[in-house]
């Protein structure tokens, strides 16, 4: 019995996933149908939508897809590395944001960036923005396509 239970734990994980080899790993396919999934759980008039793609210890990529823009952001202690998987949009980054208030642990919400860089998006795009600094997304199309990984690190690190 206990060899049974043995193989019925082994074969119940991840193909990718074994004590030789940490790596968590997203087929192509699998992320165009995580993309797929997250945009029917979204609700009309919804503007974000998060799901974890992949995981290692406390780091997480993420799927996100933007339908409308939200509040200009700074995460104070995270950098944010994304590559734009597909629609298109705008990314303004650095400058002063205006009005800040802390939303929430890890994250700080504005009014308005002043100051910042302009930068249209498509897909293939890849950015990192260091921690501490104000970014916001538009949305041009219908929609904006993230994968999105939050990496800790201190401001000015």
């Amino acid at each position: 019995m206990r060899n049974v239970a043995m193989i019925l734990a082994v074969w119940s994980l991840p193909a990718a996933v074994s004590a030789a080899d940490p790596t968590s790993f997203a087929t192509a396919a699998e992320v165009k149908a995580q993309v797929a999934a997250l945009d029917r759980t979204m609700k009309p008039g919804q503007g974000f939508a998060w799901a974890p793609l992949v995981k290692g210890g406390s780091a997480v990529a993420a799927i996100e897809i933007w339908k409308k823009p939200g509040r200009p952001a700074v995460h104070p202690e995270e950098a944010e590395y994304a590559t734009v998987l597909a629609g298109s949009g705008t990314l303004v980054s650095g400058g002063t944001m205006a009005d800040a208030s802390t939303t929430r642990p890890g994250l700080v919400e504005g009014s308005r960036i002043d100051g910042g860089a302009t930068r249209a998006l498509c897909p293939g795009d890849t950015f990192l923005i260091p921690a501490g600094v104000p970014h916001w997304f538009g949305i041009t199309g219908d929609r904006l396509v993230l994968l999105g990984t939050k990496l800790p690190q201190p401001a000015g690190g």
